[in-house]
């Protein structure tokens, strides 16, 4: 049987900014040392010389560990391990307020801002936030561009929202971005045909008046040649 010693350490994820795949990993790690009900325990300080305080003191190395030192010379007054993750969620998570704005951009994809509403809300419902499927579909419909108002009645009307799936609207989203696409590109050839055409018109009504032009030149010259002809 292999002995522990033949196992690869896990290595302690570095904190790279992004904080909540960061705690995501971090709080894996700490499980599997089985440190994470320290930083979960609402004691404040563990008394000294005591197994709890011995682990709390385990889980802070850790977590200095994970974290540079501009960060560490900040939070290295805070007295347990749990003040400094509280520390680093209140300073990196952001509120809640902040990851519920969300608003369709301009010239958006509709899989790109599914997939953007997606990833926060997986989010959210990483850290204890109870996110039903019909909340996410709500909060997509509500904030579409203007050009998929019409899409969005059309839903309203003729779909029960409470059964609506993320992968329907999805799909109904991407049809009408596609058509919306198709006719778009429709327009932009005939009016480029159109351009054309103008300009072809343009060009031979304009050789037409330069010919004119010059051949009245020519008869002129013709006249006055043949009066100072007479002269001599």
């Amino acid at each position: 049987m292999a002995s522990d010693s033949n196992f690869v350490q896990a290595a302690i994820p570095r904190f790279d900014g992004h904080y909540d795949h960061w705690s995501m990993l971090m709080e894996n790690f700490l499980q599997s040392k089985e440190y994470w009900p320290i930083v979960e325990s609402r004691i404040q300080a563990p008394e000294p010389n005591t197994v709890l305080k011995l682990k709390d003191l385990k889980t802070k190395n850790y977590l200095f560990q994970a974290i540079d030192r501009p960060i560490l010379e900040i939070i290295l007054s805070k007295e347990t391990s749990k003040d400094i993750w509280d520390s680093m969620k209140k300073k990196y998570e952001g509120s809640a307020r902040v990851k519920r704005t969300l608003q369709m951009k301009d010239g958006e994809s509709v899989i790109n801002y599914c997939a953007r509403t997606m990833e926060i809300s997986n989010k959210m419902r990483f850290h204890g936030e109870k996110m039903e499927d019909v909340t996410i579909v709500e909060k997509i419909l509500c904030s579409l561009t203007p050009k998929f108002e019409y899409v969005v009645c059309s839903i309203e009307e003729s779909k029960n929202i409470d059964a609506f799936s993320l992968d329907e609207l999805q799909s109904s989203l991407l049809v009408h971005e596609q058509k919306m696409n198709q006719s778009s590109t429709s327009k932009e050839q005939a009016l480029k045909a159109s351009t054309s055409t103008h300009f072809s018109n343009s060009r031979g009504k304009g050789r037409g008046r330069g010919r004119g032009r010059e051949d009245r030149g020519n008869r002129d010259d013709n006249r006055h040649f043949k009066a100072d002809d007479g002269q001599f």
